[in-house]
């Protein structure tokens, strides 16, 4: 789900389902996921980074050649995430049900984390939002989709405003290549701060094949922890 908007309220955190969060840990040499899982729980999106984020992304063409090499390494990581997601669970999947669907399926996140407790989740379909992909097939962008609301959101234990999503976004990062999170880092932080501070919520994003600065893909954020305010993720 891509709906994070600005918001006064504090970011909604949650305890990470339990059988995703070992499942992501499993999944192989392939995760390099090693931030502490309290730490998901404090992320924040420093506005001034996600200013500049939306702003690259903003600036960026549709979809650039030298971009093809990370979407072919991101789609083929992502295509392996989910058949370990739905996979049967006596042979090592996590035996989630996936279905998608015309409208958005959950108000927040708490519906979203109810039904992946229940081993099922439902999926807004690429095809029905029109928001077509200049390089993914919609069934590889709704293969993504399920996989970034199960190991983004389920797994870090944070919902879908702009804080949640950077936390999302760090937290799936580990489970891909350094290539694929080139690719990862448009599709989630590129798009979700374009959306946020360049249309102020309104509006999803053109989606894009293109690389953002480099900077902006490495999930090895410093943590500032003052006193009197929560954690903030900085480049």
């Amino acid at each position: 789900m891509f709906i994070p908007a600005l918001q006064s309220v504090p970011s909604l955190s949650f305890p990470p389902v339990a059988y995703v969060r070992d499942g992501a840990r499993r999944y192989g040499i392939r995760a390099a996921d090693t931030v502490p899982s309290h730490v998901y729980e404090r992320v924040r999106l420093d506005p001034v980074v996600g200013a500049a984020i939306a702003a690259a992304y903003m600036a960026a063409p549709s979809r650039e050649e030298r971009a093809h090499p990370a979407y072919a390494a991101f789609c083929r990581e992502t295509v392996r995430q989910y058949h370990f997601l739905v996979g049967r669970v006596e042979f090592g999947g996590l035996g989630l049900t996936v279905s998608f669907v015309d409208e958005d399926p959950y108000t927040d996140v708490t519906a979203m984390v109810q039904d992946v407790q229940r081993h099922r989740l439902k999926v807004w379909s690429s095809a029905a939002t029109g928001n077509r992909h200049p390089y993914l097939s919609d069934a590889e962008n709704d293969m993504f989709r399920a996989v970034h609301d199960v190991f983004g959101h389920a797994a870090s234990g944070r919902g879908f405003d702009r804080h949640g999503e950077e936390a999302s976004w760090l937290k799936h990062s580990g489970m891909y290549s350094q290539l694929a999170r080139r690719a990862l880092t448009t599709e989630t932080r590129g798009q979700n701060c374009a959306q946020i501070f360049h249309y102020g919520g309104g509006r999803f994003a053109e989606q894009k094949a293109v690389l953002l600065p480099p900077k902006f893909s490495r999930p090895s954020p410093r943590w500032m922890e003052p006193a009197t305010a929560a954690a903030k993720v900085l480049c």
